[in-house]
């Protein structure tokens, strides 16, 4: 059974997310504040954060940063319609999704299932990829460049997996998009998936402004660039 931290003020909203996750088979704790949260997360293990953005001592934002410092676990973002464009700034620190209030609980739980089947896919695999100085062993979910451990999230992990696996091929954004998220692209736009390769580029290119592994192929889509 996987264990997800709810992290939310809203009475009304907790209640009706925490029955439909039960119902759904998944462990629920609910925090209402930052400081309980933290003190979840320094207690036990989760296996996918829900975070709401705006919090009686804080946001969403300041727990996504504490929880990378110690775990890659998978984090969807709760937010409000005017909150969205703060979004960005949630993917960039870390977060793998996101969903805007109000939206149908069912549209939640497919979007937790498939994040969680896709650490599950990554964490599955007993291969190992390696070139451009970038090692990955996929059983372990953990990647190294020049013999450094790097922290990625599932998303970004996901990414340089496919990216890798079809090295020296130029990847269309929508199989990109296909692969990441299950066959569905509605669950992620491509600005979404801008930001996911941006951010990889800033743990695995030597100048991230600059790029020489992590091609961009110009109104088509991306392509790992091996260089001999």
């Amino acid at each position: 059974m996987s264990r997800i931290l709810l992290v939310e003020d809203d009475l009304s909203l907790i209640d009706g997310l925490e029955f439909s996750l039960c119902k759904n088979g998944f462990d629920v704790r609910v925090a209402r504040t930052v400081r309980d949260a933290l003190a979840a997360l320094f207690e036990g293990t989760f296996d996918l954060l829900l975070l709401d953005l705006t919090l009686p001592d804080g946001s969403g934002f300041d727990i996504c940063k504490k929880a990378r410092l110690q775990s890659n676990v998978p984090i969807i973002f709760l937010t409000a319609s005017d909150e969205e464009v703060n979004v960005v700034m949630g993917l960039d620190m870390g977060g793998d999704d996101y969903i805007v209030k109000p939206f149908k609980l069912n549209e939640l739980i497919s979007r937790i299932n498939a994040l969680l089947r896709r650490t599950g896919i990554a964490n599955a695999s007993p291969l190992a990829l390696e070139s451009n100085g970038i090692a990955v062993r996929l059983k372990e979910s953990r990647v190294w460049k020049n013999g450094i451990e790097i922290k990625l999230t599932v998303a970004e992990y996901r990414l340089l997996c496919f990216l890798m696996q079809n090295a020296n091929t130029v990847l269309p954004r929508e199989v990109i998009l296909d692969q990441l998220w299950d066959g569905s692209g509605s669950f992620v736009d491509d600005n979404t998936l801008s930001v996911y390769v941006r951010r990889l580029r800033s743990k695995i290119e030597n100048d991230p402004e600059n790029p020489i592994y992590l091609l961009t192929v110009r109104g088509v889509g991306y392509k790992w660039n091996v260089i001999k």
